[in-house]
Parts: structure tokens; C-alpha cells; sequence
């Protein structure tokens, strides 16, 4: 049942212990308390008693006892102060004044009670504090307190009380109390208390306020919250409701709770109240709305804000991208979310709040998991940025898990892509030190590696070298099993959020990982000639998925081919037709598991395959346009061969016409001894002469060198450019101007012609000549057969082997480019006698 307040004063609460005290015939005082009736205890209380002019004394009464008394300044009233009040001090009080006429009557009685001394109950709204114009709506009061009555108020500027039995048949102690009709022209707030019969103005703490929230027509408020809406178990939060300019109360509602979660003031700037979460907590989780309350009324409600709480179940998700995760533009792309515990449902965001996408758990028997596949269609730059994926109930669906690891997607654009390098090559052993260099020709501000299958993203900025490349050096230490695999690089421009088209894919193979090595051999054999057929068999007596076929310096990538068992072995054979002395060189081979492919046993023996015959095809492999940077370099090449042709060229011409100048002096000398010499004398000499210059043929060569004839150094037999070879086929360009055999035999001819025609004036000068020649033939102690002037550049190769190990380390840092010219001579040959 419900009683008003004041007539609960009037009729439950006027017996009081003592002896009141007896009134006079004057007019009775007006009491007043400051600062309300009901106060919580340890506030100071100021009770004010009004009586006449010509009073000259004042007393205070609590339940018909004197209290105190008071001399006052103003005739006309006294003030009776009590600091920190207690809960003896609540009461029934009462006043009176005195004058030379006597006793006045007393006051009204004025019922103070104090608040605080039990727990506060809890008030809630049913079913919801959310109600329409006219609405109805229970409130409920619970109790901790046994045997207590609750008491409701209705805030306002006249509070209204009503006491309520308390319902303990469930020993809950708690009532409901109706409200209605209500209107949207006033705020209805409500609080309650709970008492003990035996002191009915000793109250407990009051709950925490009721606000009727009603959907009103005035602009709706904006709710917000921070750091986002998503928030992990035990973090702070704000969650922000900004009104109207003229809003004086906002209020927080949780969809579904019985109370409103929050009330507070608008503060500036802006007219935004701020309700803050210390402590995220499960409860925190669900959807939230603000309202707003002006002198015009009330707004309508904002927006839903759905509040998340994440780390609710400790089991760990994995997240990772099907393929890869960088994504060109306009594709698509999978993300898989995986889990051991079961879950109704995954759900994957994205760390901006800007994707949000949620599928059923399916559960895979063959790896005993649970999982989601996620298929984005088109992306486009706005799916650039950090995904997280998380698992939750149908019950419960803003508790998640804890968050899996987060996966950084990357999405690539159509650009020119660069070129990925290793320089210790293909295959390595654990323990060496690997550097992949990812370069470009565009100037491209940063770098990224990615190792294919794994969710590891390296970046790097970009170096620009003197000859026009951007690169970036990726040291990945000493290797071990965990670096085998295939890698791909990108680049990309800082104004830019789109990554270039992915490098060509560079695999890395670490070797040593399967005990025994293959067998290698060549079939029919090792030499063959040009457009013969070849086959290159490798085995093994151990099971292998897999063999990889490596040529030594080659800049292709490797060769694999699946096994077979026959004859009691595994193998594969690696066949060519048509060879071409191009294919010459030292092959070895590798088997695999597929388990691993990329973890290799160590190498085969070296088999060394020779071809003889023309250099290659009739139709050459097409070159990739060269850029810029390469077109200058080979220019300087050309310039550098035609200055060491020229220089050669000056170097026999001078020193054919200082010769031919010694040989017609001695001709003259040579006719003034014939005239001294007897018939048959000179010709004796002569034969003599041309019988040493045969007996001495390192000395020949040596004159028949400088005697070459330079007109016959035709462009097909003396000079051989080589500077177009394609990238993929030679790591380091070489470019020779190059003087063959077929030069130096003409030159020889031609010289026997002119030597034919000198004698010698005697046998002193015979003897000596041959002593000349054959000092400068001994001075020549390196044999060579070549004149050349070489320029070598490094090329820019996408995914090509370094050259072997013990050349790398020699490469220069940097494109050189250099001309190189030597002149050679033969040989010394010993003669008979020194044999």
C-alpha cells in the first residue's frame, strides 16, 4: 500500500518520549530547516525559528526535550546550528520564544531525518524508463536491509514521498509502485530508501536517481564514443551525448537495462556531457542511446551506439590472408579466420571501424578447427589498413573474444614492378648471411619485402644510386630452415598509398636439410655437339617428391620436376633438345620434399656438360627494353671499343713504317757487301738467312706481329661485339673489340713476303739479330693470342642468380663501367739448343 509522507508525519511518527513542554498565549513561531528535511549524515543542518519583535529568548526541541536554547541579535528570529549531524539527531523538532509577556506557543513540528546509515537500494524501471506521452510505467524498489520499508521521492520543487511495504514472501525485500499517466512537460525523477520500522527517520543511502526518459521533437543529440567502440576488458572509456546549445540535462540509456546508466550537465564547449567507464566491464557491453532535456522539452534520442567488450574468452584466433597480402587494386582477396574453440559466429574489423563483416563458424574435421573465409570483391584503397578477426555467441554479441594478431593488407597498384636480387644466389647453406636487394629504375621512396605464405611485411626506404636506381638493402642475417622460401618485393611513392605491381617471385633454397644427396649424370655424354639432344638424369634411393636442377651462374631461375620411381630408384630427367653451346656449363642437382619445398639436401656432384658448334639459335630470345640508364651505358661502350681500336691501329701503323725504314737501310747495305762478295756467295747467305728465320719461329712471330697487315683486319674476322647478350643470360655484360687468329695469320704472310727480301750484311750481324729476337720472344712469359678492349657493366636482372660465391663478394657495389686494353705477344719457344 502507498501513504503520503505528510500523513505518515502526522499520524505514524507524533509519539515521542519526555515531557513536552507546555505552551503560552502567544503566537506560536515558525520553524524552517536548511538545507532540506531529509539530508545525509555528517552535513551541517541549520534549523531557523521566526517569532515576534520583543523576543528575547529562543528554544530548540527534538521530540519534546529541550535541545537548546538561544540568545538572539535579531529580536525577530534565532538560528540553531548542528554540524555533522549523527543519526540520533534525526527527529521530531519543534520551537519557542519568550518575552516580558511570557511563553509563546509552540511551533509546528518539523520532522528531520537523516539518510546514509544502510545500503542503498536499487531502483529500476519496468519495462524500461524509455515511455511515450501518456505512458505508464512500475518502478521497483529492492532492499538489501531484512525487514525494512522503502520509502519513494519523486525529485522536484516539491518532493513527493510514499511509503511502500516491502514484499517478503521471496525474501526479496522490494515493492512496486505504478506511475502514470505521464507527460514530457516535466522531468520525472525518482529515488528510494529503505527504514527500519523502529527508527522511521533513519533512512539508507538513497539509490541512484530514475530518470522517464520520453522521445521528445527537438533536434537529436550526437553520441560518440572514445577511443572507439571497440574496447578491450579492464580499459577506460568515454562515451560522449552533445545537445542542443540549450540543454540542460543529458541522460546515457543502455538499451534493455531498467535504468538510466548516467545523467549529467552539459558543460562547454560545445554542450557535450562526458559519462566515463573506468574499468570496462561485461555489463558495459550493448547498445546505447542518449536523450537531452531542455525548458523546450525533450530531443529525440541519438543514433544507437553499439559498445563492444573484447577479451571476454582468453582463446587466441589466428587471422591470415589466402595467397597474399598485398592485393592489386580492383581484385579480390580472402582472409581466413581460424580457431580450436567453437564459436557461433567469427567477425572481422578493421582497425578504423570503416569494415565490419561477420560469418558462421564452420567447423573442418580434417584439421579439427574452426573457421570463416571472408571474401572482399573489388577492393580498393579504403581496404587498405590493419584487420583483426574475433569470435562470439549469439547470446552474448557485443562480448568477443580476444583479438587474433593483426594482419596489415596492402594494396598494390598497376606501377612498374621493381626487380628482387639475391647475391649470394639460390641455394645456401644454414648459417650464411643473406641480403636481397629489391631496385627499380622509378624513383620509388620506400620498399617492401614479403615472404610468400607468411604475413610478415618489411619495409624499407629507398636509396637513389649515381646512375638513376632506387633499391633498398632487406638483411635478413644468417639463414636457417625458417628463411627458405619464395619472396616477392614492391615499391612505392610516399605521396601514394598503393604499392607497385609485385617483383617477379625470387625463391631461396636452403640445402643440407635431407640426409643423403642425389646422383647426377648426362645422356648420351658429357660432350656433344650444337642441335644434339641431351638429358640430364638425377636419382636417388631415398623417397623424394621432388628434384631441382641448378646450372652453375646461370640467371635463370632453377628447374623442377617431380619424381618417379623406376628401377628401384627415384629420379627425374631433365631433357633438352637442340642444344647450344649457350647450355654449356657445370649443372648440379637437388631433391625435395613437398612437405618443404624449399629445404633441399645438399647438391649432387658436379656434372660439366660441353658443346661444341655455333653459340646459339637462329632465332635469338627476345630482350626486354632497356632503360634509360642502360642505353647510356652501353653507349660509353661503343665509344670505349672504337677508342681502343683506334689506338691499336696507330700502334701498328707506326710501327710498320719504323720497320720498313730499317729494312731498306739494310737492303742498301746489303747491295754494297754483294758487290765485295764472290758469284754465289750472296745467295748462300740469303738461304742461310730465311733457314734461321724457320729455326727460330717465336722470333718469326714476334716480327710477324709487327708486320700485320692492318688492311686486312676485315670487321668479321677482327672484331667481335658481344654487347647485346639478354640480361637473363649473363649477370655481368661484357663487351669486347677483339683481334682473332685468323688476323695474326695474314699478318703473317704478309710478313714472310717482306722478310724474304732482307739479308743480313754478315754473319756477325746474323748471329746478332738472332740473339735480339730471341730476347724480346723470352720477354713475353704470359702466352697470349688476343688484342681486346673490354667494357663490363652490371646489369639490372629481375630474380637472377649472383654469380658463384667466390666472385660475389667481389662484385662492386655499384654499375662500372671500364675499357681495358692489352697487347699481347707469344711466347718464347725454346730452340735446340735449350732443349
Amino acid at each position: 500500500m502507498t501513504v503520503s509522507f505528510t500523513v505518515l508525519l502526522c499520524l505514524g511518527l507524533t509519539l515521542g518520549h519526555g515531557t513536552p513542554v507546555l505552551g503560552g498565549t502567544l503566537p506560536k513561531p515558525i520553524l524552517s530547516v536548511q538545507p532540506e528535511s531529509v539530508v545525509a549524515e555528517q552535513t551541517t543542518v541549520t534549523f531557523l525559528c521566526e517569532g515576534t519583535k520583543g523576543a528575547q529568548e529562543y528554544r530548540l526541541y527534538r521530540n519534546g526535550y529541550f535541545r537548546n536554547k538561544e540568545i538572539p541579535l535579531n529580536p525577530n528570529k534565532a538560528e540553531f546550528s548542528i554540524s555533522k549531524i549523527a543519526p540520533q539527531d534525526a527527529g521530531r523538532y519543534n520551537c519557542q520564544y519568550w518575552t516580558h509577556d511570557g511563553w509563546s506557543q509552540h511551533s509546528d513540528a518539523l520532522e528531520l531525518v537523516v539518510t546514509g546509515v544502510y545500503s542503498k537500494p536499487r531502483l529500476s524501471a519496468h519495462p524500461s524508463p524509455v515511455v511515450t506521452e501518456g505512458g505508464k510505467v512500475s518502478l521497483q524498489c529492492v532492499s538489501r536491509q531484512p525487514y525494512h520499508k522503502l520509502i519513494m521521492t519523486k525529485e522536484g520543487t516539491k518532493k513527493r514521498y510514499w511509503i511502500l511495504d516491502s514484499d517478503q514472501s521471496t525474501q526479496k525485500y522490494q515493492d512496486l509502485f505504478p506511475v502514470g499517466p505521464v507527460t514530457s512537460s516535466q522531468r520525472w525523477t525518482f529515488r528510494c530508501y529503505s527504514f527500519d520500522s523502529n527508527s522511521p527517520r533513519v533512512w539508507s543511502k538513497p539509490s541512484d536517481p530514475l530518470e522517464l526518459l520520453f522521445s521528445g521533437t527537438l533536434h537529436k543529440p550526437t553520441i560518440k564514443t572514445e577511443p572507439g567502440p571497440v574496447v578491450a576488458l579492464g580499459s577506460p572509456m568515454n562515451i560522449s551525448c552533445q545537445g542542443t546549445l540549450d540543454a540542460e540535462m543529458c541522460f546515457l540509456h543502455k538499451e534493455g537495462s531498467q535504468q538510466t546508466w548516467g545523467t549529467q550537465t552539459p558543460k562547454e564547449p560545445g554542450n557535450k556531457s562526458t559519462f566515463s567507464i573506468p574499468s570496462v566491464s561485461e555489463d558495459s557491453g550493448g547498445q546505447y542511446r542518449c536523450y537531452c532535456y531542455s525548458s523546450a522539452g525533450w530531443s529525440e534520442p541519438s543514433d544507437t551506439l553499439e559498445l563492444v567488450v573484447t577479451g571476454i574468452y582468453d582463446s587466441k584466433l589466428s587471422l591470415s590472408a589466402r595467397s597474399s597480402p598485398v592485393v592489386t587494386s580492383g581484385g579480390n582477396m580472402t582472409l581466413q579466420c581460424v580457431s580450436r574453440v567453437f564459436y557461433h559466429k567469427f567477425i572481422l574489423t578493421k582497425e578504423d571501424q570503416k569494415f565490419s563483416s561477420s560469418l558462421n563458424s564452420q567447423y573442418i574435421h580434417s584439421v579439427r578447427q574452426y573457421q570463416a573465409l571472408f571474401s572482399i570483391d573489388h577492393v580498393t584503397a579504403d581496404h587498405r589498413g590493419t584487420f583483426r578477426c574475433y569470435g562470439y555467441y549469439n547470446q552474448t554479441p557485443q562480448l568477443w573474444s580476444a583479438p587474433s594478431e593483426p594482419l596489415e593488407i596492402h594494396i598494390s597498384g598497376l606501377s612498374k614492378k621493381p626487380s628482387l636480387l639475391s647475391h649470394q644466389g639460390h641455394f645456401l647453406e644454414p648459417g650464411e648471411s643473406l641480403t636481397l636487394q629489391c631496385c627499380s629504375d622509378i624513383n620509388y621512396d620506400r620498399f617492401a619485402l614479403y615472404k610468400v605464405g607468411e604475413d610478415i611485411f618489411t619495409k624499407q626506404y629507398g636509396q637513389r644510386t649515381q646512375v638513376g636506381l632506387t633499391l633498398a638493402n632487406f638483411s635478413l642475417g644468417y639463414v636457417s630452415s625458417f628463411t627458405a622460401g619464395q619472396y616477392r618485393c614492391y615499391g612505392a611513392h610516399n605521396l601514394s598509398s598503393e604499392w607497385s605491381a609485385s617483383s617477379d617471385p625470387l625463391d631461396i633454397m636452403i640445402t643440407g636439410q635431407l640426409y643423403t644427396s642425389p646422383s647426377l649424370s648426362v645422356k648420351p655424354n658429357s660432350t656433344v655437339q650444337s642441335g644434339d639432344n641431351v638429358s640430364l638424369l638425377c636419382q636417388s634411393a631415398y623417397t623424394t617428391d621432388t628434384f631441382i636442377l641448378s646450372k652453375e651462374g646461370a640467371a635463370h631461375q632453377t628447374q623442377r620436376m617431380k619424381s618417379k620411381f623406376q628401377d628401384g630408384e627415384f629420379q627425374a630427367e631433365f631433357s633438352m633438345s637442340a642444344v647450344t653451346s649457350t647450355l654449356s656449363g657445370t649443372y648440379r642437382c637437388y631433391r625435395s620434399q613437398d612437405s618443404s619445398p624449399y629445404l633441399l639436401s645438399h647438391a649432387s656432384a658436379p656434372v660439366e656438360l660441353s658443346v661444341s658448334g655455333p653459340t646459339g639459335s637462329s632465332s635469338p630470345p627476345p630482350s626486354r627494353p632497356l632503360p634509360t640508364v642502360g642505353l647510356e651505358m652501353y653507349l660509353k661502350a661503343l665509344i670505349g671499343v672504337s677508342v681502343a681500336f683506334l689506338l691499336l691501329l696507330s700502334i701498328l701503323i707506326f710501327l710498320l713504317l719504323r720497320r720498313r725504314r730499317q729494312g731498306k737501310f739494310r737492303k742498301d747495305a746489303q747491295k754494297e757487301t754483294e758487290l765485295q762478295l764472290p758469284a754465289g756467295a750472296a745467295e748462300t747467305v740469303t738461304r742461310d738467312r730465311g733457314l734461321q728465320k724457320r729455326s727460330n719461329p717465336a722470333a718469326a712471330t714476334q716480327e710477324e706481329i709487327l708486320y700485320a697487315s692492318v688492311e686486312d683486319m676485315k670487321p668479321e674476322d677482327g672484331v667481335n661485339l658481344d654487347s647485346l647478350r639478354p640480361p637473363e643470360e649473363q649477370p655481368q655484360q661484357q663487351t669486347y673489340a677483339q683481334v682473332k687468329d685468323s688476323m695474326l695469320r695474314r699478318a703473317e704472310a704478309v710478313l714472310a713476303s717482306v722478310m724474304s727480301r732482307e739479308v743480313p750484311e754478315t754473319k756477325e750481324e746474323q748471329a746478332e739479330e738472332g740473339r735480339e729476337t730471341h730476347t724480346q720472344a723470352a720477354e713475353s712469359e704470359d702466352p697470349q693470342d688476343v688484342v681486346y678492349a673490354q667494357l663490363c657493366s652490371r646489369s639490372l636482372n629481375q630474380g637472377t642468380a649472383a654469380p658463384p660465391r667466390s666472385q660475389a663478394a667481389e662484385a662492386p657495389e655499384e654499375p662500372t663501367v671500364y675499357a681495358a686494353l692489352a697487347v699481347t705477344r707469344p711466347g718464347p719457344v725454346p730452340n735446340k739448343e735449350e732443349q
